[in-house]
């Protein structure tokens, strides 16, 4: 039998498979609603099935790895609307076919092989998306899981890892608004983790796929305040999505950002693995980044169920108001138990914290949690909430 490599031999059953052989085997305790996968559900511009429609020759041409020049315009307009910075894109903007891609792909760009003569470190947020940890692992590299709790406001203090270990890292990802728990990276928190990766010499990845929903101010950028504080224009990887911003997951459309020397790395890899956006999709993707009324729109119903999920659960032990992203991230005894009881006694269906997570020493700082996912419609969400609620309490 011809081996297999070994370097994805230890990765945990994803998320998804592993809660259905925890509650599958189960009959639902009701009508089953699913609260467990970050599918948004509010409605998409109305224009991006017409743009489609009217391209749909250019399905019979091969779409630009790079992006055509419309698109790439439109995601540095938005950049520039949005956060205030000015970045060329002809060499510091590149399209994606969905984050996830880039995330995973940047990481092969990127990550040496060495760091100071040792294996190289890649500081991970703990909970996490799990697609940085198959990065760490496709790369060889050492990841380094860093607990984000409520002590530490739910955001990693990498700054806390010893030097032995900072002086090893080669990329540190960072997901704000979080995911699950639903943080945000303020303006200091950017600035302190910059200095921190120029004085070690690391890239930061900042997957901000959430940016767009959030209660009252918009999330400060990792790239906007590394570029007002002058900080190195390579020090910082962004990727942003259209999945979450416009209730487009199937769209696929992303683009990642950063230096020029990064990027051309990233898109000279690209341009032999990259699966590039159809060109249709790529025409509608420039239209729906150039248009805020339908992600305004969106946003203000997420407001409004995030003022449901606080109102349900003000007198809850340990409610955590996420500050943004349509997450919950309930606290519970155990969250394996928490999902059984659910399941079993009301049909709602959410995800164990700890399938998000890795122990660390011995301690899984999801164990205690589920998260829960705010994309059904207002009147569902809180029906479901008060059942959820009640089931949890009683």
């Amino acid at each position: 039998m011809t081996a297999f490599p070994e370097r994805f031999a230890g990765l945990p059953e994803y998320a998804f498979p592993r809660l259905r052989s925890l509650l599958d085997a189960h009959a639902p305790g009701g009508d089953v609603v699913h609260m467990t996968i970050g599918e948004p559900k509010h409605a998409m511009p109305d224009f991006v099935s017409r743009i489609i429609a009217e391209t749909a020759q250019d399905f019979g041409k091969y779409p630009p790895n790079e992006g055509t020049p419309e698109l790439r315009g439109a995601f540095t307009d938005w950049l520039k609307r949005r956060y205030g910075i000015d970045i060329s894109p002809e060499n510091q903007v590149m399209p994606l076919n969905g984050t996830r891609e880039g995330l995973f792909n940047a990481a092969i760009a990127l990550c040496p092989e060495e760091v100071r003569g040792a294996k190289p470190v890649i500081l991970i947020p703990n909970p996490f998306y799990q697609v940085y940890a198959v990065a760490a692992a496709a790369v060889g590299a050492e990841p380094v899981f860093v607990s984000a709790t409520a002590e530490n406001g739910f955001l990693p203090d990498y700054a806390s890892l010893p030097p032995e270990i900072l002086t090893r890292t080669a990329i540190a990802y960072i997901c704000s608004p979080g995911n699950p728990q639903g943080a945000v990276a303020d303006r200091d928190y950017w600035a302190n983790l910059i200095a921190l990766a120029e004085k070690h010499d690391f890239r930061i990845f900042a997957d901000e796929c959430y940016s767009e929903i959030y209660r009252d101010a918009p999330p400060p950028g990792a790239m906007e305040v590394a570029m007002f504080g002058d900080a190195d224009p390579e020090r910082v990887v962004i990727f942003h999505s259209l999945s979450k911003r416009s209730n487009l997951p199937g769209l696929r459309s992303g683009f990642v950002a950063s230096g020029p020397e990064n990027m051309a790395r990233i898109r000279q890899l690209r341009a032999y693995a990259g699966a590039p956006l159809p060109l249709p999709l790529q025409h509608a993707a420039a239209a729906v980044w150039a248009d805020e009324e339908h992600v305004t729109a969106s946003r203000k119903l997420y407001q409004e169920k995030y003022a449901i999920a606080d109102a349900v659960f003000a007198d809850y032990p340990g409610y955590h108001k996420p500050e943004a992203g349509f997450f919950l991230w309930l606290p519970v005894d155990d969250g394996e138990a928490a999902a059984m009881k659910l399941w079993t006694e009301t049909g709602i269906r959410v995800l164990p914290g700890a399938y998000l997570a890795r122990d660390v020493n011995g301690v899984n700082p999801g164990k205690e949690y589920i998260r829960v996912a705010l994309v059904a419609p207002k009147e569902e969400t809180q029906r479901t909430l008060e059942t959820m609620r009640d089931c949890l309490l009683n």
